[in-house]
């Protein structure tokens, strides 16, 4: 799939570049015309571009995947050793040669019939600025899905934008009754990561005033589902008002999807341990935040109260000291 979406945002902005083989480049020796093999040497593009090879030389040449035998490696019988990733086979002085590079990687090349002859290809994976889905379609956050009962609207952010490996991404989400669209507060779910095809997280989680999060950090790069499954209030009253023609619907059915990519970085290749939520637990969370609402409004009323209540000192008088 990724390969698939790739191919999809690198042809929008596909290029075309040139590696030219000079003339000379059939001469092994120090005092060749030629001052490299092809021209460049070495050239970095990304996934999606092609090569063009022109050959301006008197003969013929190939462009192999492989190791050559270095300047003067030929004259101990080493002829390069192709490796069967790509061959143009020989095109003639004049004559030209395309490739399309789909893959990332570092890709080394030589000339079989000129073995001294040796080029590099660096074939970097294009990260684009914007989120998009496994299909390539951009994303605008908050992104929208309905329960198949459509009973329970649920939104989904994440921060970082563009998903890289070792990075911490915080995964945001919050539930809605679309009829009245208002928040949802302690339901229960699961929410479920797949990545190519297999499942590498789980958890299950208890949102406070309709909202909840999960922090991860993905070790690969590829398509990513978020899945949250298995909503259903935890009130026994509110279980009953989830119904689909009358009939409680089943909570394995109430599950939504939502794809993204993650992408190779660039600048890292480990990471620490991150928390993946708050070592307590939501509902103690759910439960401290109506504490901490309920118990100032109370003694606030109490002391309105009070104060109605307290008799008053007639003017002037004063309270003997």
């Amino acid at each position: 799939m990724l390969v698939g979406v790739l191919s999809l945002i690198s042809t929008a902005y596909a290029e075309d570049y040139i590696v030219d083989v000079p003339y000379g480049a059939f001469n092994p020796e120090l005092n060749t015309p030629a001052e490299v093999w092809y021209n460049p040497p070495v050239i970095s593009i990304v996934v999606g571009d092609s090569i063009t090879w022109y050959n301006d030389d008197r003969e013929g040449h190939t462009v192999t995947s492989g190791e050559g035998s270095g300047r003067f490696g030929w004259m101990d019988d080493n002829f390069g050793t192709p490796d069967g990733g790509f061959d143009s086979d020989r095109f003639m002085p004049g004559e030209s040669w395309s490739m399309k590079f789909e893959d990332s990687g570092t890709f080394s090349y030589y000339c079989t019939i000129h073995p001294w002859m040796e080029g590099v290809v660096i074939v970097e994976q294009e990260i684009p600025d914007y989120p998009h889905d496994a299909t390539g379609q951009k994303l605008e956050f908050p992104l929208l899905q309905y329960t198949p009962d459509r009973q329970i609207e649920v939104n989904l952010s994440w921060d970082p934008p563009v998903i890289k490996t070792h990075e911490k991404i915080q995964f945001v989400y919050q539930f809605y009754d679309p009829s009245t669209n208002s928040n949802l507060a302690k339901m229960k779910y699961d929410i479920i990561i797949f990545q190519n095809g297999k499942e590498i997280f789980r958890d299950e989680g208890l949102n406070q005033i309709g909202g909840d999060y999960r922090n991860f950090v993905f070790d690969e790069s590829g398509s990513i589902i978020v899945r949250i499954e298995g909503i259903e209030p935890l009130s026994a009253l509110a279980e009953a008002s989830v119904t689909v023609s009358g009939k409680v619907e089943n909570k394995a059915q109430r599950s939504v999807d939502f794809t993204g990519v993650v992408y190779d970085n660039p600048e890292k290749t480990t990471h620490e341990a991150y928390h993946v939520q708050p070592a307590q637990r939501l509902e103690l969370y759910y439960e401290m935040t109506i504490a901490i609402v309920l118990i100032p409004a109370v003694m606030m009323v109490a002391l309105i109260v009070w104060m109605k209540r307290a008799p008053k000192i007639p003017e002037g008088k004063s309270s003997a000291i």
